[in-house]
């Protein structure tokens, strides 16, 4: 069962740690959220604190909640489509001071430790 678990960490939540920051210093998330799965949430318990990730989508709409500890960055790789409205926290992602580019159909937003809210419309 240890397989399945790990999948649902690292592909279905998309919680992984980067092979040259190892510990969890620079975290990676990248979900793939599948034609079936409208919702996922993990959490994982590293050396800087926890980590959370939670989606859910609709035909709508996609949403993301992640938390990042103190003292680490993170990667996030929101999935997006051309002209979907992006907001972080309620606000037009476009004026928010984190930086992004958009590539393979997700945008690579490098973030701090902090509490996200993305919403993919």
């Amino acid at each position: 069962y240890g397989a399945i678990g790990d999948w649902m960490y690292r592909v279905m939540c998309g919680l992984d740690t980067d092979d040259k920051n190892p510990g969890y210093k620079k975290i990676i998330i990248k979900p793939h959220p599948g034609n079936q799965l409208t919702f996922a949430k993990a959490s994982l318990d590293t050396y800087y604190g926890p980590v959370k990730v939670q989606w859910n989508r609709d035909t709508v709409q996609f949403k993301m909640m992640i938390e990042i500890p103190a003292n680490t960055t993170a990667v996030l790789s929101l999935p997006y489509k051309a002209n979907a409205l992006v907001t972080q926290n309620g606000k037009p992602f476009i004026t928010s001071n984190i930086t992004s580019v958009a590539r393979d159909g997700y945008y690579d937003i490098k973030i701090g430790s902090g509490i996200y809210n993305f919403t993919v419309k």
